[in-house]
């Protein structure tokens, strides 16, 4: 069985050398990300003074959801005055908001504040204090192949994924760290918050929506599929983004010359968790399962890549109802990029027609094509790469490696 807390030394250990690209900023922040992705070792390196408040400690929980305002007394009572204080997991107990509201106005620029969470539900379901746009928002995100230099490993990452606590485990039993990773999600994030009353219908769900990774949600197919209603199916969907367990991407309609595809794409966070998640059985191909794998882990990649650079970019897809199809678009003020994705060691002819329609109606993108071959090369005007060797050039600091 995988215990989070049990993973901290070796993952504090591994993360020394690596450096995550998430920058700290200089005033109060949210950290937002799912159980397991290492926001708190960040944290602890970043600000190790800080004054550390654990709401995973049931008796510490106990006590802040007993009297909220008990967090002013903690501080006041500290040997120091700390500069920096840190509440783990603030959703546990969201009443300790309206203190930390209440204290940034007091103590303006003496005290900074930094809340992690890894479930934005019972924040929005209480309609709670967010500190009236006082804090500002951030996401961390399982490790970027560049973060991880020679460490990164293709196949693994197809496999088990790069959340930071699986990832840390020793190779023989990382299967089996993934497998409770996703259990320990089901039970302590939906089963002991109470988020839905079917616990295992639930989870025929989430192996319902991993039919759908990487592709168009249809969410009445889903629930046709999980023979639960729509609305239901409406309700989960946003448990699993609120749980930071997966992701929508709309599509690209900017300037459009043709009628688009109506649904967005779904993404689970992790090409490790799809891959857990997603029911085998002797119908299904492996290039199938691998296909969808490697859009993920493309997926993920982009996504933290938009998060960490900070910069005015948006993540999307394009599709037209006749069938071309563009498996991301990156638009904003770095510019207008359009990355095909394919799990085959050589590129058809056909592989391009997605690309070459997207360019003929935004000649101004520069496009490319990500696939499992060796070789870099030009194919029909459109530069064709090693998806290995993008990802490990994919760094916020340094652009899109186009």
């Amino acid at each position: 069985m995988l215990h989070l807390g049990g993973c901290v030394a070796i993952l504090r250990r591994n993360m020394a050398t690596l450096s995550r690209f998430l920058q700290p900023p200089s005033d109060h922040f949210f950290l937002f990300g799912p159980r397991g992705i290492g926001k708190s070792t960040w944290l602890r390196s970043a600000f190790p003074s800080a004054l550390w408040i654990d709401l995973l400690e049931p008796d510490v929980t106990r006590s802040y959801l007993a009297r909220p305002e008990r967090l002013r007394t903690t501080i006041e009572g500290a040997r120091r005055a700390p500069r920096v204080v840190v509440i783990d997991e603030i959703q546990k107990v969201p009443a300790l908001l309206d203190v930390v509201h209440a204290l940034i106005e007091e103590r303006r620029g003496r005290i900074r504040f930094v809340l992690t969470g890894s479930s934005a539900r019972k924040l929005k379901r209480t309609g709670v204090n967010l500190l009236g746009g006082r804090a500002i928002r951030r996401a961390m995100h399982p490790f970027m192949a560049a973060e991880l230099g020679d460490a990164f490993d293709l196949r693994r990452a197809l496999t088990h994924g790069l959340v930071p606590a699986v990832w840390a485990r020793p190779r023989a039993q990382i299967a089996d760290a993934m497998s409770a990773y996703v259990s320990l999600y089901i039970k302590q994030e939906v089963q002991d918050e109470g988020l839905v009353r079917d616990v295992g219908g639930f989870g025929r769900f989430l192996e319902a929506i991993s039919l759908s990774h990487g592709a168009a949600l249809n969410l009445a197919n889903v629930a046709r599929d999980c023979e639960v209603s729509r609305k239901t199916v409406e309700g989960y969907v946003e448990i699993v983004e609120d749980l930071m367990l997966g992701f929508r991407i709309e599509v690209f309609a900017k300037r459009a010359q043709r009628q688009l595809a109506a649904h967005p794409k779904f993404f689970f966070f992790d090409a490790g968790v799809f891959v857990n998640l997603r029911p085998r059985g002797p119908l299904d191909a492996n290039s199938e399962v691998g296909g969808a794998a490697l859009e993920g882990l493309v997926a993920q990649h982009l996504r933290a890549y938009v998060d960490y650079r900070g910069a005015d970019l948006r993540l999307f897809y394009w599709r037209t109802r006749s069938g071309n199809e563009v498996d991301f678009v990156l638009y904003g003020g770095d510019g207008l990029f359009a990355i095909e994705v394919k799990s085959r060691e050589r590129v058809r002819p056909e592989d391009l027609r997605g690309l070459r329609a997207f360019l003929s109606d935004y000649p101004e993108a520069k496009a490319t094509l990500l696939y499992a071959g060796k070789e870099r090369l030009k194919q029909d005007g459109v530069l064709c790469q090693p998806v290995d060797e993008f990802l490990r050039a994919l760094h916020p600091k340094r652009g899109m490696p186009l």
